[in-house]
């Protein structure tokens, strides 16, 4: 079994019904993608409009991972820079796999595909990501090639008194 990676798919109902099923499933189930659980499907739309909107405007593309029944099954947000002096890389934003899917090395296929799609942008020279800290998530994205870069102690707030790292990882395109 395998995914099916499209970049920039027609964003349809069924798309947009798709994404928001599976950042309310990886949130509930404790992924660190901007939410905290319980969260609701009306807590992420707003967020997921604001996507949208970014990709209208052409700042941002979107990778979508389909199971081989047609589910959105894994996702991630490729978003460019608009600074004139750091075009030359890209974000990688709300990277997901639904947990159905977890232990399958989906993750890993979603980030080979960020990285080839990234590969295609012109004047594109790196991948740059931030994660929480405190899931192991540095050592599994060390693991693709990424390399932590800067780690900010206590950035995220995740409850009153949990606290955790702001991770920054980078993955050089040449």
């Amino acid at each position: 079994m395998s995914l099916t990676f499209t970049l920039d798919p027609a964003v349809t109902p069924a798309l947009r019904d798709g994404i928001l099923d599976l950042w309310t499933d990886v949130s509930n189930a404790g992924g660190a993608v901007g939410f905290v659980p319980p969260v609701t499907p009306e807590e992420i739309r707003p967020e997921l409009v604001r996507q949208f909107a970014a990709m209208a405007d052409g700042s941002r593309r979107l990778l979508v991972g389909h199971d081989e029944e047609g589910r959105v099954a894994a996702t991630a947000f490729l978003t460019f820079n608009s600074h004139r002096l750091m075009t030359h890389w890209i974000w990688l934003y709300t990277v997901m796999v639904h947990p159905r899917h977890q232990g399958r090395g989906y993750g890993r296929d979603l980030l080979a595909a960020a990285e080839e799609s990234a590969r295609t942008f012109d004047g594109v020279d790196a991948i740059r990501l931030t994660c929480r800290g405190g899931l192991g998530l540095e050592r599994f994205y060390g693991s693709c090639g990424y390399k932590e870069v800067g780690r900010i102690p206590n950035a995220i707030r995740v409850a009153p008194g949990d606290d955790r790292d702001d991770v920054i990882m980078l993955l050089p395109l040449h």
